[in-house]
């Protein structure tokens, strides 16, 4: 059931916003929802006037004989297309229609491909008079840039029209989809389109809960046959659910959630959908042992029931178990939800505690052959150092969880747990010689994954965070990081963690270089991609190949967890990190950005940021919620904060604790400037580095909701 805060949240987050929004000319979300082709990507065959049908166009496009025409709607999009058949010259016309979200995949028998092979099957329209022609709802393509007419007779049709219905964010007004809660600015403008391009691609994630699970002809096996496709599962008890793709897989996968639901909290607030989400993440949880899934069960799976989930019942990971956690953690941190997270926290401690029973003598868990599902890498397995610095990470958020819900009893315990884990990690699995922990004891393959986790977990010290952002760094190829543990796979939900491992092990300028290039250069601006949203993986080699799938043309190119920059820019590079409800920390890293700008408002309140150097000095002001308190880190600067009343609080080695919520400026001393460093900052190593310790939970935020619920009945009485 859905919290009287979060019910409050959907009455306000989608009205219109009275101010202007900062740097909204990025924003790629559309201001309405009927969208137009902008143009011709390509005509086959006998094609007249076919920009007709564009923005810019006017008068019919006429299709005679086998032709067909590809029109670019300029960025990625998702919806239900209509068209309008002005007239025709015969009884068996047939119009068909056919989505790409790569240029790469345009094909004149089929679309990009949601299944294991093949394309996906043209969708075929008998034609014998005017008037409009749609799409039904099983069918909306989440995801498509490029959209394909074909026409297939001897006879010829002429279009006067062809629009698309965008059903991303289908819980906001239709001119609202650009109200977006959170920004970011920097001088590199690789970074500044990066992080739009993430929001925009957690956007078209957020899909109708109607329209879920395309994997709906997994026992295709012939790629020379076209498969069918469609999603009409029911996700969410509500209208809208976050999934991990916008055109596949249209389901609620944990993993994804690390990445792409602080993302969501950061840009758009949508803490509606969220709150559905990850409710359903904890839905099926199993009753007996506390296992979660490794996806989310539909609630109605259409027809027929999906082959995936009567197999993935029998599926059980490891990693995916505890990221279900961890979605819990990250949506408390940001909604300030606590009702909802005591309703859930039986299931949490059961769930973790389930987690726990895999810990042999070694102080490690043990990963069984039975739970090495993790997100198609491979090898998983035995004491591996990725599950095991996710099982540390996930005891330092449950410690944390446990002050805001009163119930601290098993802290003692979960933190000797952390102790011997980290302890055993880097006795067993750590090699010197290469400066990076081993997968597990039986190889010498040093993962992505495990060597990001140990950093963010703090498994890693300071001085070996330093030496692993600096191995991990030196293997990076031309198109991105890569990831071994999955052949020659670049991942961009590893990088995403590997960006945050950059930034704790205090080499921002790692993290800036690799958004700059295989975000940028690379997954916006290849002329392959959608130039717009980001795709879910590819070959070292830069080829558009997912190592992990049989079909290239199955690859994802709007997935929510490749949006790891949105968190990482407005986290670290602004230093906006909210610990929970009434906590923070403040501590920039810009590395080598001389100016940046962040923001962002949730129900605890509003956070942002600016920052900017030049002539050897620094200035730097920040604004957290009143009510709340935090620690201020500036590596490397002297002087005092000075907040609008006049209050000073000094730094001391760079830091001042206790620092009330408000608005604060820096007034440097000695011609200091920041630092790019400040280390592993205890923040994201469970308490072992320099930064504050969890701190209990004050209920400070009822503030901010007494003041929400105030806003809501405002804007009632306005409406009576």
């Amino acid at each position: 059931m859905l919290s009287f805060l979060t019910g409050a949240l959907a009455a306000t987050s989608f009205l219109p916003l009275a101010s202007a929004i900062p740097y909204s000319e990025y924003i790629l979300a559309p201001s309405q929802r009927v969208l137009t082709p902008v143009s011709v990507h390509r005509a086959n065959g006998s094609v007249t006037n076919p920009s007709g049908l564009t923005t810019s166009g006017s008068g019919q496009s006429v299709l005679t004989g086998e032709s067909a025409t590809t029109y670019d709607y300029g960025v990625n999009i998702g919806g239900l297309v209509s068209f309008t058949v002005g007239a025709v010259n015969r009884s068996d016309n047939f119009i068909g229609i056919a989505f790409t979200e790569s240029s790469f995949w345009i094909a004149p028998d089929g679309s990009d491909a949601t299944q294991n092979v093949g394309l996906d099957e043209i969708l075929w329209y008998p034609v014998s008079s005017p008037g409009n022609y749609s799409v039904d709802n099983a069918h909306q393509r989440g995801g498509f840039r490029y959209l394909s007419l074909h026409h297939n007779s001897s006879g010829s049709v002429a279009l006067s029209s062809v629009t698309t219905n965008f059903t991303a964010m289908p819980h906001y007004a239709d001119d609202a989809m650009r109200d977006y809660t959170g920004y970011f600015h920097c001088d590199n403008e690789q970074l500044n389109r990066v992080w739009y391009a993430a929001a925009y691609t957690d956007q078209l994630c957020t899909i109708p809960s109607t329209s879920g699970n395309s994997l709906v002809d997994l026992l295709a096996n012939d790629s020379s046959i076209p498969t069918f496709w469609y999603s009409n599962s029911t996700l969410t008890n509500g209208t809208s659910a976050l999934v991990d793709g916008a055109k596949r897989d249209k389901l609620i996968w944990p993993g994804d959630f690390s990445i792409s639901l602080p993302g969501v909290f950061l840009s758009t607030n949508d803490q509606y959908t969220l709150q559905l989400s990850v409710a359903q993440l904890f839905a099926e949880q199993n009753a007996t042992t506390g296992q979660l899934r490794y996806a989310a069960d539909t609630l109605h799976p259409g027809q027929p029931a999906g082959q995936f989930f009567q197999g993935l019942n029998q599926v059980y990971s490891y990693t995916y178990h505890m990221y279900n956690l961890l979605a819990l953690n990250n949506y408390y941190v940001y909604s300030g939800d606590l009702e909802f997270l005591q309703q859930n926290w039986y299931r949490f401690t059961f769930g973790l505690n389930y987690s726990l029973t895999s810990v042999d003598s070694t102080g490690l868990a043990f990963v069984a052959d039975n739970a090495t599902a993790d997100w198609l890498r491979v090898g998983m397995g035995a004491h591996n150092i990725e599950a095991n610095s996710i099982l540390a990470y996930t005891l330092t958020r449950a410690m944390g969880l446990a002050y805001a819900v009163g119930d601290t009893s098993q802290n003692a315990r979960w933190q000797s747990y952390y102790d011997n884990i980290t302890s055993a990690a880097n006795e067993l699995l750590w090699d010197a010689s290469a400066g990076l922990y081993t997968d597990n004891q039986t190889t010498t393959l040093h993962p992505q994954d495990g060597n990001s986790w140990a950093i963010i977990s703090g498994v890693a010290n300071s001085t070996r965070a330093a030496t692993i952002s600096s191995a991990l760094h030196a293997r990076w190829g031309p198109y991105g990081a890569p990831a071994p543990e999955a052949g020659t796979t670049v991942s961009p939900f590893i990088s995403g963690f590997e960006l945050q491992a950059h930034y704790i092990a205090g080499q921002p300028d790692y993290a800036n270089a690799l958004m700059e290039y295989m975000w940028g250069d690379f997954m916006l601006d290849d002329p392959r991609m959608t130039n717009s949203t980001f795709n879910e993986g590819y070959d070292v080699s830069g080829a558009l190949h997912y190592p992990a799938y049989a079909d290239d043309a199955r690859i994802s190119h709007a997935h929510g967890w490749s949006t790891g920059p949105l968190l990482a820019l407005t986290n670290y590079a602004a230093g906006l990190h909210v610990l929970n409800s009434s906590t923070w920390l403040v501590q920039p890293q810009p590395g080598n950005l001389t100016s940046v700008e962040a923001g962002f408002t949730t129900a605890i309140g509003t956070f942002s940021a600016t920052y900017s150097s030049g002539n050897g000095s620094t200035a730097y002001s920040f604004q957290t919620p009143p009510g709340t308190t935090g620690t201020v880190m500036l590596s490397g600067v002297s002087g005092s904060l000075r907040s609008t009343n006049g209050t000073m609080v000094p730094l001391v080695s760079g830091m001042a604790k206790n620092v009330a919520g408000g608005n604060w400026t820096l007034v440097a001393s000695g011609g200091s400037t920041l630092g790019g460093n400040g280390g592993a900052n205890g923040t994201y190593a469970g308490g072992n580095g320099s930064g504050p310790t969890p701190v209990p939970y004050t209920g400070a935020a009822a503030k901010t909701s007494a003041s929400l619920l105030s806003l809501v009945a405002a804007v009632c009485a306005l409406a009576l």
